[in-house]
């Protein structure tokens, strides 16, 4: 169902799960980090308490400030009607299975977490496969929907502190900035450096300064 983006109501789906579920719980499922070149990639899931117990203003983590963001999650965090659960995969085991089993795994585990386990899942994308749960799969559902919007904030807010922890410790690509996006600066940084052992070496950026193309020699011809 396709709706005005400027009159969203991000409880529709919910409101609509709970009705064919017989008001039995659901959780948003959405995920961060599948497309820098280092750092984990994490997913989040998150039950929200019924509509008219909760108020906090979320929506989808890309169109939030940092500041917003951490103050979003600090929130969900501290209420003790929502519950969630977090799930990351390495970089070492994204370059062993492939991004996006990495990241459906990650989705997996974070709803085997909850408890209770919930009746229905509304996660953000494409469809993944062997689900554990009954589920609804909505394109740009953070936009959507605000139990993916909350894991949404909650999945980005958590990587985003796992990229300051990567900077401490490799404070030479600047994680601290481009959370292992490839900016100018990172790359540039990896071309000085090498790779670091949390760079995804699967990625052809990384892939490349590990294995450069050979240089083509110039022949001359003619007379």
């Amino acid at each position: 169902m396709h709706r005005n983006s400027s009159s969203i109501d991000m409880f529709y789906y919910e409101r609509q799960a709970s009705l064919t579920f017989d008001g039995t719980c659901l959780a948003g499922v959405d995920e961060a980090g599948r497309g820098p070149l280092a750092g984990p990639v994490v997913a989040a899931a998150v039950i929200l308490p019924v509509e008219d117990q909760f108020s906090l203003p979320v929506a989808d983590s890309k169109t939030l400030t940092p500041a917003k963001r951490e103050t979003l999650a600090a929130a969900l965090r501290a209420n003790p009607k929502v519950r969630f659960a977090i799930a990351e995969r390495s970089a070492e085991h994204i370059d062993k299975i492939n991004i996006l089993e990495a990241t459906h795994e990650a989705m997996r585990e974070c709803i085997l977490q909850l408890d209770p386990r919930p009746a229905l899942a509304l996660v953000d994308g494409l469809k993944v496969r062997n689900f554990p749960v009954p589920a609804q799969f909505l394109v740009k559902g953070d936009a959507l929907s605000a139990s993916i919007a909350a894991a949404s904030i909650l999945a980005k807010t958590w990587r985003d502190q796992r990229m300051l922890e990567l900077d401490r410790l490799y404070p030479a690509y600047g994680f601290i900035r481009n959370k292992g996006y490839g900016t100018k600066e990172h790359l540039s940084a990896l071309l000085e450096h090498g790779p670091c052992p949390e760079h995804r070496r699967s990625f052809a950026p990384v892939a490349r300064v590990l294995a450069p193309p050979p240089e083509q020699l110039f022949l001359p011809f003619g007379g």
